[in-house]
């Protein structure tokens, strides 16, 4: 695991550097600076919950990856509904709570276009992610329960920096 931990320290380097990169355009528009690290949080969650259900299937059996396999396809399609509906949910709160202290500077529908379009990019990017991630390790022989969450979560903060930039520039301009 080490050669992997230390892969993943430096993804993460990069993912500040990138964040660091974007100071200034999210200094400019509070809301979006909101939707940062929930955004980050929530596509690593999404790959997490995802993660674990296909780490289970293995385990037990039962999870082939095969593409026409309902238990995979499911779960996937799963992921991006779930992810279709918290990522408007996320964008309004991001806007309430930045018009609450007087800092909103964008509409509503922009910043929940934003967060939607970066969810939705992110979802699927999360079981790709997923899916490749779990078929490695089970290729390996590694036990995805050791591997795919550490693995998933750290790649989705560099890929939800580098999506949530995409929207905002996007959108915003």
């Amino acid at each position: 695991m080490l050669p992997v931990l230390l892969a993943l320290t430096l993804i993460e380097l990069f993912s500040g550097l990138v964040l660091g990169g974007f100071e200034e355009d999210l200094l400019r528009s509070p809301s979006l600076l909101v939707l940062v690290p929930v955004t980050i949080g929530t596509a690593g969650n999404l790959g997490s919950i995802l993660a674990a259900r296909l780490s289970t299937s293995f385990h037990l059996g039962t999870l082939s990856f095969a593409p026409d396999d309902d238990e995979l396809v499911g779960n996937a399609v799963a992921t991006v509904a779930l992810a279709l509906t918290v990522f408007p949910v996320i964008g309004a709160g991001a806007w309430l709570l930045t018009a609450l202290v007087g800092s909103t500077r964008l509409p509503v529908t922009t910043v929940i276009a934003v967060a939607v379009a970066a969810g939705a990019a992110l979802a699927v990017l999360a079981v790709v992610v997923t899916l490749v991630t779990t078929f490695v390790a089970y290729r390996f022989g590694l036990d995805p329960d050791d591997v795919v969450i550490p693995v998933v979560t750290n790649v989705c903060d560099v890929l939800g920096v580098l999506v949530l930039f995409g929207a905002i520039r996007l959108f915003v301009g």
